[in-house]
């Protein structure tokens, strides 16, 4: 619930989302109403934009993800390689919250299953050198197997010798 003086959202059960509730605050709490049954009680914040949420408003099948935090999706992905790491991170740093990463953290986290930890490591490092930090373009790059090629095999390609070609001279 978005609570307009503060400019900050409130949680509420997930029963009574979509109901018409009454609002009452002091200095210090914000209580919320349906039918004059109070039925959250939240300590007052004031932060812009924030989120303030009670794990007891979340249906059964969501606290799952109050059990995850930051440092553990980074450990988790610490075992999968050093790549896949700095991705985490660099994925969890991408929002004003980390929780709003954890689904895309866990997606890429869960590629390791069906693609193997090496595999996932090299998606990783691949997608961190295109700046891309999301689920989507680990995906790809795996499925499409961009993660095994090897960018670093053709140093020894020469440039063949043609008329038509101008050298770096020809732009002095």
């Amino acid at each position: 619930m978005y609570f307009g003086k503060d400019k900050h959202y409130y949680s509420v059960s997930y029963r009574h989302i979509g109901k018409q509730v009454k609002l009452v605050y002091t200095d210090s709490i914000v209580e919320i109403y349906h039918k004059h049954e109070r039925f959250a009680v939240h300590t007052r914040n004031r932060k812009k934009y924030g989120y303030t949420t009670l794990a007891d408003h979340m249906p059964s099948h969501h606290r799952f993800v109050s059990e995850w935090s930051s440092e553990r999706f980074i450990d988790w992905a610490g075992n999968i390689g050093e790549y896949c790491k700095g991705y985490i991170i660099a994925i969890l740093e991408k929002k004003q919250h980390p929780e709003q990463s954890y689904k895309s953290c866990l997606g890429v986290l869960h590629l390791a299953k069906k693609y193997g930890r090496e595999r996932l490591d090299g998606a990783c490092r691949r997608a961190s050198e295109y700046g891309a930090y999301n689920y989507n373009m680990v995906e790809r790059i795996l499925k499409k197997g961009w993660d095994q090629i090897d960018d670093h095999n053709d140093e020894g390609t020469k440039m063949p010798e043609h008329k038509n070609i101008r050298g770096g001279k020809y732009y002095e």
